[in-house]
């Protein structure tokens, strides 16, 4: 039997001084070991793809974590706090993808900048510069080269609804290593985890999806070795199989 496709999103990265589209390994290891799909990734940059091809081959989305932010003029007038650290050609294949994707109510994963994607596509906002916002703590990631520190555990989120359930927890701890947050919430989604601090850190697409969901932290760091990170990527394969079985994807 076929595994169900996974469309990994890419971003602009560079490669022997060239234009590449790039995505971590760790993301396609986590789709293909733990929820058992078949990562396919998609390049990036304006009329580069074709959504409605794409989400006819897809079971589901994963929305990866990057280095470059959403520009700010998808959800509000605001200038680029970090102009440098922008990447137009992502926003133009992935903001329109994860809208397709909701409407099809195709399983979503989205990590970091991804949830951040998820939140102003469907019409949210965000906080820029999280750690400049008074009341906020600093969640950017410690300045070291060392990766196993730079994604250790760093401080504790609170569960609410379908993701407590799904965890059985009412507490779980995680990484961070994100400038950027939620602001406003987009209306499709529901806030499922909060820091300590109050900032969202995972929240669910309510319109019946059997899986979307985007979180602000990194599961995809160390799978195996994380219950948490072991029950959300198994339930989105499990989502994904769902889709064939319903005959909603190739």
């Amino acid at each position: 039997m076929s595994r169900p496709i996974i469309i990994v999103a890419c971003s602009t990265g560079i490669v022997s001084d060239l234009l590449a589209d790039a995505a971590g390994r760790k993301y396609s290891l986590a789709v293909a070991e733990i929820s058992e799909c078949q990562p396919l990734l998609l390049p990036v940059g304006k009329g580069i793809a074709d959504i409605g091809s794409v989400l006819d081959v897809a079971s589901g989305i994963l929305l990866t974590g990057a280095i470059a932010n959403v520009h700010p003029e998808h959800y509000g007038d605001e200038e680029p706090v970090l102009p440098d650290a922008i990447d137009r050609e992502r926003d133009a294949v992935t903001l329109p993808l994860i809208r397709a994707a909701v409407e099809r109510k195709m399983p979503i994963m989205a990590i970091c900048r991804g949830f951040q994607e998820l939140n102003v596509a469907l019409g949210g906002t965000l906080h820029q510069a999280v750690h400049a916002v008074e009341g906020f703590a600093d969640h950017r990631e410690p300045k070291v080269t060392d990766f196993d520190v730079m994604f250790a555990e760093r401080h504790p989120v609170t569960l609410k609804g379908e993701l407590r359930k799904w965890l059985g927890q009412d507490e779980i701890s995680v990484n961070s290593l994100h400038g950027q947050g939620i602001k406003d919430l987009a209306k499709p989604l529901v806030a499922e985890a909060f820091a300590e601090d109050g900032l969202v850190e995972a929240a669910r697409v309510a319109s019946g999806n059997p899986f979307s969901l985007g979180v602000q932290w990194h599961p995809e760091w160390l799978v195996p070795s994380n219950p948490t990170s072991l029950a959300l990527f198994r339930r989105f394969g499990d989502a994904a199989r769902g889709m064939i079985a319903k005959g909603q994807a190739a």
